[in-house]
């Protein structure tokens, strides 16, 4: 996507089945669990960049032992920073001799991240801040490991005010403002609860001393924490904790948005937010990775005992389709096959820009993210080329035409040509704030191919998304107009971007989407300004219904424009400015009918696009969304009141 978005996370844990005893015969390390985290991590690395955490728990440490630990890191290189600087201590306690690295006892003791379960998170900045601080995991800490509690997800809640208003309905005292925080005290206020009654449960008992925390442990039931704990919740997450004793738990939202996958063998079983991953660290086959299914909870015991358990009733599926479009990996078996699909769905509405003119057109593709889609593209485009030939070689010998010079034209001239012709050279340096410093920089953020378009022809572009539009216009069709082609055709596999997300993904400011501005631009054209306060005042109404029972009431801006009319305007709106180039820009979008037919069926959340929100949840923010825009405030619809 030529416009960056933030917001996507990605876990990965692992739970060890064995002692550290036997991955060091067997591996040659202890640390075997700890280098695999590593791994998980790295192969995820595109989820998120602004920051790391780690944390690690050791199940039966004695009384008086640490038995849960935590590291995070916002730096730059954060992820290989922090697993470094962890190294490097264990290295320095190694040449010191504090530590016998060939002893696995010895460094369970000494070394932090010499444990049974791993847990590690990368992070996109949700909730605006970037230090130490913000990044996950949150700790909840007690002299009591089972009332001890590590949290940390890829999610993100929609009704965080009010469930912030239910801890204080019950005379807590939340000052924290982010929903992970609110997460972490809500799960933890029932550990809290549980922890209380089974105390009590064995005080009336008379089972005391030695053997209390002992039989807390054994009773704690963390798959009902957290059912209780969700109940409420209004979001996309895949979230995990453990408690420390060693209990861990990991669960997925009740329609699936955010992604979560595991992979189990005797030795360990893992988990992450994308299945490619897990694939290549424990060189697994592809249906031996497993997707956690919808609104359950997995929970491991500390004795190994683990389950699955519904919490949550049967709803239908939403998975993000965005995240199949440009988050996720696209090396995964699936993805990559859905990513094709999604460029060879968009053939005939290029062709039909072109006018079939295949002599004089080029085809490519920018940013990189959009190069599986664009060889789906091309696969499409020759089996459509071949189809053409095809029919006219068999009409041409009907009619007794087929001669020489009609078959080589028809088989050896006109196919489509692909050509690398845009080049990413630097990235935007942030030390540049003055506007204008940023937009003369981001116009050079791309170089291109000379010599392959033919002037005066057709160059079409394949992007995986067209969200903004803002480095389209200021960057890429400046610089594609250089190759002076006499139309430029740029294309999206995802379709018009028209209202926002509150799941994880950073598009909730309706008045960045291109979409909604030219919408917006074609009803002011149109002299209806009045829908436009009609919308807005129907948003009040609905603001003030019961939670459950609000619609969009956006919808209503889009109802009078078709998609076609809608691309136009947003190509009117990309249009380069100051450059000597006048030729035709045109913009197609993919459609949501062909989006469906290309990826997978249970991946059909398509709020981004139709409005039809997942969650109630989702109806509150896209009305909120709409009034910021009205009264021009900015920030996210769902953000904490602070």
């Amino acid at each position: 996507m030529s416009d960056p978005l933030t917001h996507e996370c990605g876990i990965a844990v692992v739970r060890l089945k064995k002692p550290l005893a036997y991955f060091q015969d067997k591996y040659g390390s202890a640390l075997w669990g700890f280098n695999k985290l590593f791994l998980l991590m790295e192969k995820q690395h595109n989820r998120g960049q602004d920051g790391v955490g780690i944390g690690c728990a050791k199940i039966g440490m004695p009384a008086g032992q640490p038995y849960i630990f935590r590291r995070r890191d916002s730096k730059k290189d954060s992820l290989a920073s922090l697993f470094r600087t962890e190294l490097k201590k264990l290295s320095k306690k190694q040449r010191k001799g504090q530590i016998d690295e060939h002893d696995p006892d010895d460094l369970r003791r000494r070394f932090d991240f010499a444990g049974d379960v791993y847990m590690g998170h990368l992070r996109y900045g949700t909730s605006g801040q970037f230090d130490n601080g913000s990044c996950h995991p949150y700790l909840r800490r007690s002299n009591w490991p089972t009332r001890t509690l590590m949290v940390m997800g890829n999610f993100n809640m929609t009704n965080t005010n009010e469930l912030n208003e239910r801890m204080m309905d019950r005379g807590q005292h939340p000052v924290f403002g982010t929903d992970t925080q609110t997460v972490l005290e809500e799960i933890g206020f029932h550990l809290d609860e549980a922890h209380t009654d089974i105390y009590r449960e064995l005080r009336d008992e008379g089972i005391a001393g030695d053997h209390t925390a002992e039989q807390i442990s054994a009773r704690l039931n963390l798959a009902h924490i957290v059912a209780e704990s969700a109940k409420g919740w209004d979001g996309g997450y895949c979230i995990s904790g453990v408690v420390g004793n060693g209990d861990l738990f990991v669960m997925r939202d009740p329609h699936g948005i955010r992604p979560c996958h595991y992979y189990e063998t005797d030795e360990m079983i893992a988990f992450a937010s994308e299945r490619v991953p897990l694939m290549t660290v424990f060189e697994a086959e592809q249906d031996d990775v497993k997707a956690l299914d919808p609104g359950t909870v997995m929970t491991i015991k500390n004795n190994g005992d683990h389950n699955s358990e519904r919490f949550a009733p049967v709803v239908e599926p939403k998975p993000c389709s965005f995240e199949r479009i440009y988050f996720s990996r696209g090396n995964d078996p699936e993805i990559y096959l859905e990513r094709k699909a999604m460029g060879a769905a968009l053939v005939e509405q290029i062709v039909e820009s072109i006018d079939h003119d295949f002599k004089d057109s080029v085809f490519s593709f920018v940013p990189n993210t959009a190069e599986t889609a664009y060889y789906g593209l091309m696969d499409g485009l020759r089996l459509y080329r071949r189809k053409m030939v095809r029919d006219n070689l068999l009409a041409s010998l009907r009619a007794g035409e087929l001669d020489e010079a009609k078959l080589d034209d028809l088989v050896m001239r006109n196919w489509p040509v692909g050509e690398k012709i845009a080049h990413k050279d630097i990235k935007l340096r942030t030390f540049i704030s003055q506007e204008s410093g940023r937009n003369q920089l981001v116009s050079h953020v791309y170089d291109i191919s000379y010599g392959v378009v033919p002037v005066g022809g057709n160059l079409v572009v394949l992007d995986d998304s067209i969200v903004r539009g803002t480095t389209l216009k200021q960057s890429i069709l400046k610089i594609l107009a250089r190759t002076k082609p006499g139309k430029i055709v740029i294309c999206s596999t995802a379709p018009q971007i028209r209202y926002p997300d509150c799941y994880g993904i950073d598009m909730s400011e309706m008045g960045k989407f291109i979409a909604f501005q030219a919408t917006i631009n074609l009803i002011n054209r149109a002299g209806n300004t009045t829908l436009i306060e009609e919308v807005y005042q129907d948003c009040l109404v609905e603001m003030e219904k019961p939670r459950e029972e609000r619609k969009n009431a956006v919808k209503k801006l889009y109802a009078d424009f078709t998609d076609e009319e809608i691309s136009a305007e947003i190509a009117a709106i990309v249009y380069p400015e100051d450059i000597d180039w006048h030729g035709g820009v045109e913009v197609i979008y993919q459609t949501v009918e062909n989006l469906h037919k290309s990826i997978n069926a249970e991946s059909s959340g398509d709020w981004y696009f139709t409005g039809d929100y997942p969650t109630v949840g989702g109806y509150s923010v896209v009305n909120q969304a709409f009034m910021h825009w009205r009264e021009g405030k900015t920030g996210r619809s769902y953000d904490l009141a602070l």
